[in-house]
């Protein structure tokens, strides 16, 4: 386990580059644990946030000791794993993990054994055909998040719950897209009715009142290509409108769409591109990693997404969080270099305060390894 103190740096690329804001401490929790997809949770219960990845779960807070979960299907130097989203299935009180791979065409949640150090039971919930990543949203506006894989045609799936809010260790599923979502998904209200709407790379889809049993619009406003997953819903430029946030996720590009005033009741979007110069903006998240109220946007590169083969696969990987400033941007670098010695995103990367110091750290897997971003708050 390596150990180093950073600040962020200054690197040449299209984006305007920010002075030093927050001090990060570096961990590489593990060289060989090159699973794409971590989390941070409290596995035992015993009050320490641990780090969940892939095949292993690492202990809190030092993170030294590691503990094998399953033996995860292996293709080429991918893993068949692309999230591990902690949710209690079961109502046991211990927290799970949903997860999903392109290989397998399974989404499943492994079963926690109430913290032992023994193996995990892994449950299928549906062959639904290639992953691309499971992506959790509130999609009916009770509390509770749902489960919506980026997979063949768009579906829900929501735990079914007894009478104290409690999991049964069932779901109840609903499709409602038969067509391929395309490479990229994610959520929001675009409209102002106060539904979240489910974006796609090809366009949006309009909730109906009931998300269950009413039909949800297509509109083709756009087209992303092979998008982030997910894609975000945000004001970027707070004019009042939700615009969306994406990424490329085999290319170069990082970019925000503007949504314009409709005209006849027909919505159009305005292409800002802010990060051109750096590529495979696989994962992003809005999160306030500098408790300043507003919401950043943290990422990275995925390295070796599709092994060497995509444009900017050779260049440099990195992890970065983005002021959004209005719609002018301003990165701030974690890490950047090449991937024997920097960290990159993979494609499930996971933001929590895991020292409880009141700023939230950064857990970043890959193929490049697994490691750990403690934030330390404002550089001195």
């Amino acid at each position: 386990m390596v150990h180093g103190l950073l600040i962020a740096a200054i690197f040449a690329a299209a984006a305007q580059e920010g002075a030093p804001e927050l001090t990060f401490e570096r961990t590489r929790i593990s060289a060989e644990s090159i699973y794409e997809s971590a989390s941070a949770f409290d596995v035992n219960n015993d009050g320490n946030i641990d780090i969940f990845s892939g095949e292993f779960w690492w202990e809190g807070p030092a993170f030294t000791t590691k503990h094998k979960v399953c033996t995860i299907q292996r293709v080429d130097d991918y893993y068949d794993d692309f999230s591990n989203y902690p949710m209690d299935v079961n109502g046991d009180g211990y927290m799970d993990v949903i997860t999903g791979g392109w290989f397998g065409e399974t989404l499943a949640w492994r079963e926690n054994p109430k913290g032992q150090p023994v193996e995990w039971t892994t449950h299928e919930i549906k062959k639904t055909g290639n992953v691309e990543r499971p992506c959790f949203y509130d999609i009916d506006n009770d509390g509770d998040v749902e489960i919506i894989p980026n997979t063949k045609g768009v579906w829900i799936f929501k735990l079914i719950r007894d009478a104290n809010g409690k999991g049964t260790g069932q779901f109840r599923e609903t499709q409602i897209l038969e067509e391929g979502a395309g490479h990229g998904i994610g959520y929001g209200d675009l409209n102002g009715d106060n539904r979240p709407d489910i974006i796609l790379s090809h366009g949006w889809l309009e909730a109906p009142e009931d998300p269950y049993s009413g039909k949800w619009e297509l509109h083709k406003d756009f087209a992303f290509g092979m998008a982030s997953c997910p894609i975000l819903a945000h004001d970027v430029n707070k004019d009042g409108k939700m615009d969306i946030i994406v990424g490329i996720g085999h290319d170069y590009g990082l970019q925000w769409w503007e949504q314009k005033d409709a005209v006849n009741g027909v919505r159009s979007w305005e292409k800002h591109d802010f990060e051109p110069e750096r590529s495979q903006f696989h994962e992003i998240q809005l999160v306030d990693i500098d408790n300043d109220n507003e919401l950043e946007l943290v990422t990275g590169k995925r390295f070796r997404a599709h092994g060497w083969n995509d444009n900017g696969a050779k260049d440099p990987i990195g992890v970065y969080y983005y002021e959004l400033n209005g719609g002018e941007p301003v990165r701030h670098t974690l890490d950047y270099g090449d991937y024997n010695n920097h960290a990159g995103s993979g494609i499930y990367l996971w933001v929590e305060d895991i020292d409880k110091n009141g700023w939230k750290d950064v857990v970043a897997p890959g193929k490049q390894g697994l490691y750990l971003f403690k934030n330390m708050g404002k550089a001195k």
